[in-house]
């Protein structure tokens, strides 16, 4: 397979779990961390950059560096986030950092890839966004308004692309198993969704073809 995808957030968690999925099914990766030393030894073989969601530069400078590499973008997964409890009465300073990342870290990368997904007449957005997204439960009203923003801009997306054959798809899941979640839920890591099932997921959207558009994928492991 020849197709070339970018993943952000890929050396933990979902994004972790979807570059070794997508690794096994021969697609081009480039990885985006901000740590490189932090890829798993499985992966190092991968095209890797440095992206930082608070960096402004680094999403620009990336994608170039990718496309230089490769000379074709086919699809970004966008998995880096931020969750920090935020309710009403907290210093408005933790909503303005998830906000920074969350919400204007994923304009950035989404800004400076599109111009290269529209050429390939198949290019892919998906943005691991939340059930936070689509619905807010108990107090911690910031991440959900974040996620709602970022769910706004996948919206956006798919309506500037679509002419070019761009389609962005919002991701939302509610808890999965990982070092993110299992610091702020009461849920146990088997009762949560699995990394390894939102990978697949990404898979067949990657896959699916411009006249079976998913614009979101409602994943919860809960009623609600």
């Amino acid at each position: 397979m020849d197709k070339v995808v970018l993943i952000t957030g890929a050396n933990r968690g979902i994004g972790l779990a979807v570059a070794r999925h997508l690794n096994t099914l021969g697609y081009t990766l480039s990885l985006g961390v901000r740590h490189p030393e932090s890829i798993p030894e499985d992966l190092k073989h991968c095209h890797h950059g440095f992206f930082d969601a608070k960096d402004a530069s680094s999403a620009t400078s990336w994608v170039n560096a990718v496309n230089a590499a490769f000379g074709r973008i086919d699809g970004l997964v966008h998995c880096a986030g931020l969750l920090i409890p935020f309710g009403i009465d907290d210093d408005e300073s933790l909503l303005d950092e998830m906000y920074e990342v969350n919400v204007k870290g994923t304009l950035r990368i989404c800004r400076a890839v599109l111009p290269f997904l529209k050429t390939c007449e198949e290019g892919r957005i998906i943005n691991l966004v939340s059930m936070s997204g689509k619905r807010v439960k108990g107090k911690n009203i910031g991440y959900g308004m974040t996620k709602f923003a970022q769910y706004a801009l996948t919206q956006g997306l798919k309506n500037i692309g679509w002419d070019d054959g761009v389609r962005a798809t919002s991701v939302c899941p509610s808890w999965v198993n990982t070092d993110m979640a299992i610091t702020h839920s009461n849920i146990a890591p088997a009762d949560m969704t699995q990394p390894e099932d939102i990978a697949k997921l990404t898979a067949t959207l990657l896959e699916l073809p411009n006249t079976a558009y998913i614009g979101e994928v409602l994943v919860n492991c809960s009623p609600d």
